[in-house]
């Protein structure tokens, strides 16, 4: 597996100005501290952080990747050693028959696509299917009751509720 206690190596200033991007690039500046290497400063690329050769260019499970374009090219290719990347340029029709001999052969897929997901079958109930409880089902009684009589507990702007009072007056005399 890769070693990961390397630092992020980050360009100089990077953190400080929106237009430095953090992608590395050498420190030059005649006072640079990361050039001059001073404590308390960013580490700068070197030899040393490299990883081991037996780890190099692995995928992160381990597994050596392989680029795969048609069936043809599986020969030869172990799934205790290798993990498989479909090719982008392989369209629909011939992917579907490659993922499933990869799955047979029980291959890891790097880009499985949509098809991993797990569809949602009409027996599963979802949430607007699932009956609701008696207290929400009473409560939303009393609000279509209230739409069915035109009546609002509350007027919808400052207008509305001053005629409102209004008319309360008027029905009072």
């Amino acid at each position: 597996m890769p070693n990961n206690n390397k630092p992020a190596f980050n360009r100089q200033e990077s953190w400080r100005y929106k237009r430095v991007k953090p992608a590395w690039r050498r420190a030059r500046g005649v006072t640079s501290k990361i050039r001059k290497e001073e404590a308390g400063w960013p580490a700068k690329v070197k030899v040393g952080y490299g990883t081991t050769a037996a780890t190099r260019g692995l995928h992160p499970r381990g597994l050596r990747e392989r680029l795969v374009h048609r069936l043809s090219e599986l020969e030869g290719l172990d799934p205790k050693i290798h993990i498989v990347r479909i090719s982008a340029r392989v369209g629909e029709r011939k992917r579907l028959p490659l993922l499933a001999e990869l799955r047979q052969r029980n291959f890891h897929i790097a880009n499985p696509g949509k098809e991993e997901e797990k569809p949602v079958t009409a027996e599963e109930p979802t949430i607007s299917e699932a009956p609701e409880s008696e207290a929400t089902q009473g409560s939303s009684a009393n609000v279509e009751a209230a739409d069915a009589t035109g009546e609002n507990s509350e007027p919808e702007t400052m207008e509305e509720s001053a005629k409102d009072d209004a008319d309360e007056e008027r029905d009072d005399k």
